[in-house]
């Protein structure tokens, strides 16, 4: 029966008794998102650090996928490390590293500087791989109208890279309009994850409430990096030759995770610390829509945690 269900396309299955060892005798390699799945904000999830190590004890590859553009593969590493996981930095691609690796290998940015509307990690990880940028920290409105629409720009700029910005601002928002009303200015986004979910059911704006801000001063829409969109597992395959056919995508979302192991032909996972519901999943399989289809799971848990049976012992 197991492996009737393992090769017949029945979606949505839980993954546990015999179908868990299948399912992971029949992948190689397995991608984790991070918040909702292996950790919540600073503490991990029960079993989470377990999972992952016996996974590499058992000569699985391990890797980390996330849109938080906030943090350097580093910090994530450190972050990582300090929670129990055994994690290197290479195993990490958060967007702000794959925003600055599309920069350079997909869209061949060599001498020119970026306008960056994003973090400190995102402007390192840029500096990692070559490329300048401008833009970091507040920016502060002076001035009138006239003298807004006359913001100075620096001649270098040959892109706006849009990411997570604490500090984002109506001159901002502004200068970067300005910078894409030159037709040959590239226009990068990280991800288009419009909500942050907190502890306790809680929220805040995502990145893609700045990026579309962005998009609608300019009437140009962003090439985004992160989740789902492709790019993000070909920087893991390019590096690490991996057979997208024996991969797994673990994650706590539908239209990020989920729809990512979807458009790369990865099997896929829910996890339901995080975001998502099975409910949710129900909707887009009953949906009759095509595109919806792609944010339904293969299988979830409950949590990462229900793996442990199949490798300890």
């Amino acid at each position: 029966m197991t492996g009737t269900f393992l090769m017949s396309g029945v979606k949505c299955t839980p993954l546990k008794g015999a179908l868990l060892p299948q399912v992971l005798d029949s992948v190689d390699c397995l991608l984790f998102d991070c918040d909702g799945v292996i950790w919540r904000g600073d503490e991990a999830i029960p079993g989470a650090p377990q999972v992952i190590n016996l996974l590499k004890e058992r000569g699985k590859r391990v890797f980390f996928v996330t849109n938080n553009s906030s943090k350097t593969r580093k910090m994530y590493a450190d972050k990582l490390q300090a929670l129990g996981f055994n994690a290197k930095e290479d195993e990490v691609f958060g967007t702000a590293y794959c925003s600055a690796m599309y920069l350079k290998t997909v869209c061949g940015l060599q001498g020119g500087k970026v306008y960056l509307v994003g973090s400190n990690a995102m402007s390192q990880e840029l500096e990692a791989v070559g490329i300048q940028q401008t833009g970091v920290g507040p920016d502060h409105i002076h001035g009138k109208q006239g003298d807004w629409a006359a913001v100075e720009l620096d001649p270098d700029v040959k892109a706006v890279l849009v990411g997570f910005d604490d500090h984002f601002s109506y001159m901002k928002l502004n200068r970067a309009f300005q910078y894409l009303t030159q037709r040959d200015c590239l226009f990068v986004g990280t991800n288009r994850d419009t909500r942050l979910p907190l502890e306790a059911g809680k929220a805040v704006p995502g990145t893609g409430c700045l990026l579309q801000a962005v998009e609608t001063a300019a009437q140009r829409q962003a090439q985004t990096v992160g989740k789902p969109n492709h790019f993000m597992f070909d920087c893991v395959a390019s590096q690490f030759g991996v057979d997208p056919s024996r991969c797994l995508m673990v994650g706590d979302r539908l239209d990020t995770d989920i729809m990512l192991g979807s458009n790369c032909g990865l099997k896929t996972l829910l996890t339901l610390t995080g975001v998502n519901t099975v409910a949710d999943a129900e909707v887009h399989q009953k949906s009759g829509s095509a595109e919806r289809q792609g944010m339904v799971p293969d299988y979830y848990v409950e949590s990462i945690a229900d793996l442990l049976p199949a490798l300890q012992g």
